[in-house]
């Protein structure tokens, strides 16, 4: 399992949207997006 494949996971157990997870990292919906499909690990 990739790290992106874990956070998609983790994040759909815990009944959140990107946009919501975003929020909450306080990081732009696109890089959980970009994260989820592995285009970037920073």
């Amino acid at each position: 399992m990739t790290f992106g494949e874990k956070i998609q996971k983790l994040r759909k157990e815990a009944g959140l949207s990107q946009e919501e997870l975003s929020y909450q990292l306080r990081v732009s919906r696109q890089a959980v997006s970009k994260w989820e499909r592995d285009l970037s690990h920073s």
